[in-house]
């Protein structure tokens, strides 16, 4: 029993960094086309 429990946290916690790590990866996507947005098409 115990053992499952473990492996249930861990497979929460994993779920949960691969999500936040997904999110990150977003965020820094938009910023790089937002920033060549602003270099590219601002004349």
């Amino acid at each position: 029993m115990q053992g499952m429990m473990d492996g249930m946290m861990g497979g929460g916690i994993m779920w949960g960094m691969g999500l936040f790590s997904l999110l990150v990866l977003i965020v820094l996507v938009l910023a790089a086309v937002t920033l060549i947005k602003y270099l590219f098409f601002n004349q």
